[in-house]
């Protein structure tokens, strides 16, 4: 299935996350996950679910097919940086960052599992920036150290001087510390199908 949206999703301008199959009583569902460079509303995310449901309705005669609820979603706020695109889009934000066994964390003191604002990325080092007792400082990072990377919800304003290091929010993203109304207003869209694939 993923092949059968990936031309069109990208074709939009977005890349393509994943896509999903799960049953419950009964229904199917098919869980479409995009995300792209800009902050994608709801009527965006609402144009390509009706495009990525012709797209699979226009499968009808080459699978099996069978009624299917189809959603399409970006993200959520809190998923995991496992591409570098990722991190690149998650400029500004805080993550709960761990380093894999063995590895060095940039400071000495620092623990393998460490909070950070998220950088600048530069071919394949992250700058993260530390906050605490010292005060904000920038560190650098190879993401092929990282082992898990997770943006945390923020509903507080962050720090300007962590903000400023960071090189402020990545162009087009929501501002960090303004989860509640991001959490409130994802951009989901959800439609009916009549027959579709389950491959």
């Amino acid at each position: 299935m993923s092949r059968l949206v990936a031309g069109l999703v990208a074709g939009r301008g977005f890349d393509l996350e994943g896509v999903e199959v799960s049953t419950a009583a009964g229904q199917t569902r098919v869980r479409v996950v995009v995300d792209s460079d800009r902050s994608a509303d709801l009527d965006t995310i609402a144009e390509l679910s009706a495009q990525v449901s012709a797209c699979l309705d226009e499968a009808d005669d080459e699978f099996e097919t069978a009624r299917y609820l189809l959603e399409v979603t970006t993200p959520g706020i809190d998923r995991p940086l496992t591409a570098p695109r990722h991190w690149r889009r998650a400029r500004g934000r805080k993550a709960e960052i761990t380093v894999k066994p063995g590895v060095t964390p940039p400071e000495p003191a620092l623990p393998a599992h460490f909070t950070a604002r998220i950088g600048a990325l530069e071919d394949d080092r992250i700058a993260l920036v530390l906050g605490g007792k010292r005060g904000p400082r920038l560190v650098t990072v190879d993401l092929e150290d990282i082992d898990r990377a997770v943006v945390e919800v923020e509903f507080s304003p962050p720090n300007a001087r962590e903000l400023e290091l960071a090189g402020g929010v990545a162009a087009g993203r929501p501002p960090a510390g303004a989860d509640a109304a991001e959490l409130t207003e994802t951009a989901v869209a959800a439609s009916d199908s009549t027959e579709g694939t389950m491959e």
